[in-house]
């Protein structure tokens, strides 16, 4: 080993400023044959313990530390130093031991907590507190020392100097640096001086942010992405240096040649330090038990809940039953986890007896038995075949991971009841980080380095789409990325410096469901973090939080189950009671549905791909459902067919041996789940199911050593069962093809149980459950549009929103589903419970005066009141939306001056007040109505879609005839899919960037959502004179996918919706009743059919209204598609007899 020790170190979390991953930097010291290395990322402990558990697993002695920001006087002071000095400055501090380590814990918290500033900063307060057990080092030329030195203010540095070790006596350390920096050149003897003079002990490090040496390019554009700037930006940050890198021995022996002894005095904090943490011991908060189960351990309070439980749950109770639960009992009790079930069953508890909706289940907890004894979920893990030890497995003990869904809306009630429970100081959110992916770093790098959009965006998307695939591992399977890299110095220094940055992380957020609870306080656990939004997290994830044995819990939010009980309750208003939970399994009409692929707003079931293949399916069973919940994912989406097949009959199913049938029989003898895997290594080769579990992991993870002595075990074992050894090795085969694809069976199953309920609502109460769906989605304007389209297609009515009628929310009336005011903008909570509660009180608004006179003017306002009359929210008042445009302001007035005059208390005495009140309005302006155009717009503006109507309402056939895809479906298209939409323009912006030629942005939308259209310069040249808004238009192109962007389409082709007709009309369908028509109206179709002579064949069908069936089909005319024909036949025949085929 050599005799030096880095000790001042940056991850990549040290977000966008450190360039390395953690394992590469562990790597590089055990390369080198250092003993130990420190972790001091800036402001927080993000990667601490990923990297102390790292440097054990390399036999290197790990150090954990910080740089932290220390504010020139107090933490809490929010200005810059005086004369434009810092706002703070750099400390290192490392941990000695575990008192240490909690120091750092705290000063890492308070930083953000406390004395954020630009930065997280701490102050000498609370270092003089928490010195205890740490090193602290005078850090870079950001140090306080170095800046004083920097000013000449040598008696001030040697002031600092003094106060530091003063804090922390022979544990402060002063720290010279050498990166070739003038600045450091100039104050690297002073600092010494200084040492010499204090007695203070000088150690030499190297501030290291990246790697290598070459990597000081890609560390630039790093920079360039966290400030944003382009990397031709003269004023941007920028290390004026390619020396902070990860250096060997030898090299910092030779930058600190006149300074031996600072490299020596590293191992002298080396050895100091010798932090030792336990991980892996769970550390539970304590379950307390009910006053009259004091005399119980846990296990014991556990096993009585549980076996009370069974007997509610069956109404038979088993041998097998009852054996099942003792066995999950007994692996409960073995791996100490009593407390953990108790903890869930609890808050699960809490929220079902205050109302709050709680799925069924999630995960691998469904397999549990004693989860469903208990109501922790609500899967019958007997039932439907599913494992405990997918779940817990007593042969790999990790902690069990409950994930509970709760109604979205109420899900921050659940968490504020663990919080009072068990101590807000105890409980927290989780942080996560966004990583920069493999597209995802060669757009960045590529804007970075000057690369036009379209040329980088074009790059990146040949990077294959499997999830989770690397750059290096693109690079090997697409040809034309190797081709690109070898063309061009460009192309090779873009994927260089990407492949550099690659996972790095970007960001810091709240992770969407994670909750740690703690036994006492978070601090004394892990740091604390605050985002710029004000949420507190732990400062370590989930994977970080698990190995030091906190207790993690993810508490999701599902907007499902608030439309599930949305729509329970709309119901039992109208005296019809549902108990979602005891629907029929079986119900006939919720699988005719599936089986029909009407699943629009059908949870996990209602996209296009999915749609066509329930079609194909025709499930008839929940197990059906499962499978095909399991199989609809990337992997196995491609055995959908096959399986598809088998079901049908049309696909012989063969077993490899009469064993694996009533294992695989369920799903056609395909393998669809992990829990199938398991059984066949269980029943067939006799391993435990924790065994089996363990093979399933590492075939799905394709642990290639472990697999070698698994085979055999599992031939062997099959052997010793009477299986061939032959045929033996064909089912590993099979097991170890079909096990990285299987999916979790119990999270399917309790999943598809959720979308079972939802279809069962739609099929049989459909007027509710859109209306609750609509409700739950009302801040999202596309969908909305979605929803309402499907409304339309399912014969439901969408009302536009009413004073009269509407409450804050969706609701169901007699002529159709009615919107809710709260969906339009503008208007807040206090202005809806105004109207509403004057309703009530008084009755309908007749007039605009009289809503103004009843209603709280404060809260129902100008921009309130324009906002509902242009939504059409006041339709049923008397007058047009224009006149009452026109006379909001005199209505306002009208109604303040009758709320503060006595007249109408008056009136009371005599007659009513709305009497009095009627005969003093004003009359309404005499202005022109708007056009039909404009009222559309007015509305789209106020609610974000059409209600009363659509602006492509007349071309709705040739909409859904000439149209090959709907605007809501594009994301589930390939990139580059050839589409043709026809849609209303609803936005246009023309744009030019770098002296390029210029191209246009179009908004487009059709009945289904909206899509934004890409107009490249080429083509906006030949379709310019189309491209304005309110135009109908068809538009030919390429699907455009792009990270955490909505998709696009590129536009080749465009053409008015007016022209379509004569390009696209393939057939022409005229239905006559055969009942209802006389001799004048097939001769005045006759003579217009002759009328217009061309090639597209018109299909004229009789049809029996009593019966509905084709009496004569013929083919006598051939026709030249136009729009005014379309119109003319309409009129004749009406809308529905005239079908256009595209």
């Amino acid at each position: 080993m050599v005799e030096f020790v880095h000790l001042h170190n940056h991850s990549h979390y040290s977000l966008l400023d450190g360039a390395c991953r953690i394992e590469d930097l562990v790597a590089q010291c055990a390369n080198y044959e250092m003993p130990a290395l420190a972790l001091t990322d800036h402001g927080n402990m993000f990667g601490a313990i990923e990297f102390y558990r790292a440097a054990l697993s390399a036999g290197i002695k790990p150090i954990l530390g910080i740089e932290t920001y220390v504010a020139p006087r107090s933490r809490f002071e929010r200005v810059a130093g005086k004369g434009g000095a810092e706002s703070s400055y750099h400390l290192v501090l490392l941990a000695k031991n575990e008192k240490g380590y909690r120091n750092l814990l705290k000063l890492a918290t308070i930083g953000y907590l406390d004395g954020y500033y630009y930065k997280p900063r701490v102050d000498k307060e609370v270092l003089r507190e928490h010195s205890e057990g740490l090193i602290a080092l005078s850090a870079c030329i950001k140090g306080e020392i170095a800046q004083k030195l920097l000013k000449n203010e040598v008696d001030a540095a040697r002031r600092v100097a003094l106060e530091y070790r003063e804090i922390f006596g022979d544990d402060f350390y002063l720290e010279i640096q050498n990166h070739g920096l003038p600045q450091e050149e100039r104050i690297l003897p002073a600092i010494v001086e200084l040492g010499r003079e204090l007695g203070i002990k000088v150690v030499a490090t190297n501030d290291i942010h990246y790697l290598k040496r070459e990597h000081a390019e890609a560390h630039d554009v790093l920079l360039c992405l966290q400030t944003q700037k382009d990397r031709n930006d003269p004023t941007r940050l920028r290390y004026e240096t390619d020396q902070i890198y990860f250096k060997s021995y030898e090299e910092m022996r030779e930058a600190f040649r006149e300074y031996p002894e600072a490299l020596a005095n590293t191992l002298e904090v080396a050895n100091k330090c010798n932090l030792i943490l336990e991980l892996g011991r769970p550390l539970l908060p304590q379950y307390q038990l009910p006053p009259e189960a004091q005399s119980l351990k846990l296990d014991e309070y556990l096993a009585s809940l549980a076996r009370e439980g069974l007997r509610a749950r069956y109404p038979v109770v088993t041998r097998e039953l009852e054996h099942r639960l003792e066995h999950e009992l007994e692996i409960i009790r073995k791996t100490g986890y009593a407390g953990y079930f108790l903890i869930v069953k609890d808050f699960v508890d809490f929220a079902r007896s205050n109302g709050i909706p709680v799925g069924p289940g999630r995960g691998s907890a469904a397999g549990s038995l004693v989860s469903y004894c208990l109501g922790i979920t609500n899967v019958d893990p007997v039932k439907y075949g599913l494992l405990f030890e997918r779940f817990l497995n007593p042969e790999r003990v990790t902690m069990p991971d409950i994930d509970i869904d709760f109604c979205y809306e109420r899900r921050d009630e659940v968490i504020n009841y663990v919080k009072r429970k068990y101590g807000s100081e105890n409980v927290a959110q989780i942080i996560t980080f966004g990583t920069m992916a493999a597209r995802a770093v060669v757009r960045d790098v590529g804007r970075v380095l000057g690369f036009p959009y379209a040329e980088v965006d074009r790059v990146a998307k040949l990077v294959p789409q499997t999830l989770g695939i690397k750059l290096r591992e693109a690079i090997d399977q697409e040809p034309r990325l190797r081709e690109l890299i070898d063309s061009s110095e460009r192309y090779k220094k873009l994927f260089e410096i990407s492949l550099v940055l690659e996972g790095l992380a970007r960001h810091a957020s709240t992770h969407a469901a994670g909750v740690v609870i703690t036994p006492d306080a978070l601090t004394n656990h892990t740091p604390l973090y605050k985002s710029k939004e004000g949420e507190i997290t732990t400062q370590y994830d989930m994977k970080s939080l698990e190995a030091i044995g906190l207790l993690k819990m993810d508490f999701l939010g599902l907007r499902t189950l608030t439309v599930i009980h949305d729509t329970v309750r709309m119901l039992a208003e109208k005296g019809t009671h549902v108990d979602i939970d005891k629907i029929p399994l079986d119900d006939p009409e919720t699988f005719e549905l599936f089986g029909r692929g009407e699943t629009v707003a059908v949870f996990q079931f209602e996209s296009s791909g999915m749609r066509e293949y329930l079609r194909k399916l025709k499930p008839r069973c929940l197990e059906d459902l499962i499978a095909m919940n399991a199989l609809y994912r990337p992997g196995p989406m491609e055995m959908i067919d096959d399986f598809i097949l088998r079901k049908q009959g049309k696909t012989q199913i063969e077993y490899l041996h009469p064993k694996l049938e009533p294992i695989l029989k369920e799903t056609y003898g395909v393998i669809v789940y992990q829990e199938q895997v398991m059984r066949i290594a269980s029943e067939l080769a006799g391993f435990s199911l924790g065994k089996a579990d363990l093979l399933r992991r590492a075939m799905g993870k394709k642990k290639a050593e472990l697999m070698v002595s698994q085979r055999q075990e599992f031939v062997e074992g099959a052997r010793e069962r009477g299986i061939a050894p032959e045929t033996a090795e064909a089912i590993f085969d099979l097991m170890e093809r079909f096990a990285q694809y299987g999916f979790n069976k119990s999270h399917a199953a309790a999943y598809s149980i959720v979308a079972y309920q939802t279809a069962y609502l739609k099929a049989h109460f459909p007027a509710e459950f859109m209306a609750a769906t609509l409700t739950s989605e009302m801040a999202d304007s596309k969908r909305i549009v979605t929803l309402i389209d499907e409304c339309r297609r399912m014969g439901l009515r969408v009302l536009p929103p009413d004073v009269n009628e509407s409450h804050a929310t969706f609701t169901v009336t007699d002529q159709g589903i009615r919107f809710g005011l709260a969906a339009v903008k503008n208007v807040g909570v206090q202005a809806i419970n105004s109207i509403v509660q004057a309703r009530k009180r008084h009755g309908r608004f007749r007039t605009i005066f009289e809503l103004c006179q009843r209603v709280d003017l404060r809260h129902v306002n100008k921009k309130v009141l324009e906002s509902l009359i242009q939504a059409g929210a006041m339709d049923s008042l008397e007058g047009h939306r224009a006149q009452l445009m026109a006379a909001v302001d005199l209505a306002i007035q009208f109604g303040q001056r009758m709320q503060g005059s006595r007249l109408l208390e008056q009136a009371d005495l005599f007659a009513g007040s709305d009497e009095v009140a009627a005969t003093l309005q004003p009359r309404l302006p005499d202005v022109p109505e708007w056009s039909h155009g404009e009222t559309l717009a007015r509305e789209k503006q106020l609610l974000g879609f059409y209600v009363s109507g659509h602006p492509l309402e007349k071309y709705e056939q040739e909409v859904r005839a000439f149209s090959t895809v709907t605007l809501d479906s594009l994301a589930e298209l390939p990139d580059q899919a050839a589409v043709r939409v026809a849609g209303v323009v609803t936005g246009v912006s023309v744009r030019s960037s770098d002296g390029q030629r210029p191209f246009a942005f179009l908004s487009l939308e059709d009945f289904s959502g909206s899509a934004e259209v890409l107009v490249f310069s080429e083509p906006l040249e030949r379709y310019r004179d189309l491209l304005r808004e309110e135009a109908m238009l068809l538009v030919k192109g390429k699907v455009s996918h792009r990270e955490e962007q909505d998709a696009k389409i590129i536009a080749e082709e465009i053409l008015p919706l007016e022209e379509a007709h004569q390009r696209l009309t393939k057939r022409i369908r005229l239905a006559f009743d055969l009942q209802a028509t006389d001799e004048n109206l097939v001769e005045n179709v006759r003579r217009l059919l002759s009328e217009n002579p061309g090639g597209c064949p018109v299909i004229i069908e009789l049809r029996n209204t009593g019966n509905g069936d084709y009496v004569l089909r013929s083919v006598r005319f051939k026709v030249e598609p136009s729009s005014s024909l379309f119109r003319s036949l309409r009129a004749l025949l009406g809308q529905d007899n005239v079908q256009l085929e595209g």
